[in-house]
């Protein structure tokens, strides 16, 4: 079975594994060596079993843009391109600095939910300027008619009470008084491809700790329940300090490990600071 990537003559695409917070990826880099992403592809190299195994693919390309060094593309396990993903814009710098791509500090990527700004720390973390979170409806995208803090979403004989917040990606977040016994397998999905989120949603359980500290799980679409999702988390602490539960300065604990996060109110950028690491690289052969 052929799992071509690229009309190349080139027998097979380097590529490197990486990880932040247990949230994997395949990075390619498709400035130095020509990458065509097919969906068939991309849900081949995805496989856990019979691929590399990832989340998600991430691609480095040349920037379109001249104030930008870098374009920054994102893919499904499911083969569908996406506009943002948060640990995997941590990976993305570890990954170009790495690869000797750029020195430059810091790093300024576009993607198609715009530009991003990646950091790197003294201690090897990674800070990302995620965006101003986008609240009004129509951004996120959410079907409503008006802008809330908390929306009313029935399911079945259940109402539940959600944020809908935009991060380059559409977002809902619910609380939860546990996030050990949350139904993220069950409702994930369900809440994902709700009518009223038109490009479908990840889904944040989110259990408050205290003011600052959360607990979170994540349910993202086209890709199931994952480790960690970076722009959820954003999201999550988004939607808490609109609630007034908590503070600016926010620690998310995910299943895979922790990240901090910080807003300052409307208007505001989100900032996420978190671990990237390499896993290993390898070759994928472009047939069998």
């Amino acid at each position: 079975m052929s799992h071509s990537l690229t009309d190349s003559v080139s027998p097979s695409l380097r590529f490197t594994k990486m990880q932040g917070l247990g949230n994997d990826f395949v990075v390619f880099d498709g400035v130095r060596q020509r990458v065509e992403l097919r969906p068939e592809a991309i849900r081949a190299i995805s496989d856990r079993h019979f691929g590399v195994g990832c989340d998600q693919i991430l691609l480095v390309e040349t920037a379109t843009s001249p104030d930008c060094d870098f374009r920054y593309r994102i893919f499904n396990a499911d083969g569908t391109e996406v506009a943002q993903c948060g640990n995997g814009a941590r990976c993305f710098a570890v990954f170009v600095r790495r690869a000797g791509l750029t020195d430059k500090e810091p790093i300024t990527v576009e993607t198609l939910a715009g530009r991003l700004i990646l950091h790197h720390q003294d201690n090897g973390e990674v800070t990302v300027n995620m965006g101003i979170p986008q609240l009004t409806p129509a951004e996120v995208p959410f079907c409503s008619k008006e802008e809330a803090p908390e929306y009313l979403l029935p399911i079945g004989d259940d109402t539940l009470r959600i944020a809908a917040v935009g991060m380059g990606n559409p977002h809902a977040v619910l609380r939860v008084s546990s996030v050990t016994d949350a139904p993220v397998a069950t409702l994930g999905p369900r809440i994902e491809t709700y009518p009223d989120f038109p490009q479908r949603c990840n889904v944040g359980f989110m259990e408050v700790r205290d003011r600052g500290h959360i607990q979170l799980r994540v349910w993202e679409r086209g890709a199931g329940e994952t480790l960690a999702c970076g722009s959820n988390a954003c999201a999550a602490v988004v939607a808490g300090i609109r609630w007034d539960e908590l503070d600016h300065a926010v620690t998310v604990t995910l299943p895979g490990g922790t990240l901090q996060i910080e807003w300052a109110g409307l208007g505001q950028p989100v900032l996420m600071t978190g671990p990237a690491q390499v896993v290993f690289d390898g070759v994928w052969p472009l047939s069998d």
